[in-house]
């Protein structure tokens, strides 16, 4: 099965700030953009980050294998050798973590190396990768 780039817009307080993070330390390339928003490929998906000022960052959180998982989030399942370059870069770029890269339900059904940070907004991100991607669904 081919899965179908997804399109997701998600408020930000300031442009300048998201480019600098999506762009630069995220290294997503810059599509399209005006003075209201930026389109970034998010690893062939489309996220668009709109300008909508205090708008962004709900602060809630559910407790998920010992941890406050950040609601809302999004991110990406990555291949486990990308997730690995990906911590580095983000850890190269001084990004603190809200939850730092670590292995979620060890030894357990839907074992995965996740970590969560928050965009310059607090939008909060999660990448997750899985040794057995055959995993991802596993009760």
């Amino acid at each position: 099965m081919t899965l179908r780039p997804f399109h997701l817009a998600f408020p930000v307080d300031d442009l300048s700030a998201a480019r600098a993070f999506y762009g630069g330390v995220m290294g997503c390339g810059e599509g399209r953009s005006s003075d209201e928003w930026i389109d970034f490929d998010f690893h062939g998906h489309q996220i668009v980050a709109h300008l909508a000022p205090g708008k962004a960052g709900d602060r809630a959180s559910n407790h998920v294998d010992g941890h406050g998982v950040p609601v809302p989030h999004f991110g990406l399942v990555l291949a486990m050798d990308e997730w690995e370059v990906l911590a580095a870069r983000l850890r190269a770029g001084g990004c603190e973590f809200v939850i730092e890269p670590t292995i979620r339900f060890k030894g357990q059904p839907g074992e995965q190396a996740t970590m969560f940070l928050r965009d310059p907004s607090g939008n909060a991100l999660e990448f997750k990768a899985f040794a057995d991607v055959g995993q991802l669904f596993a009760r």
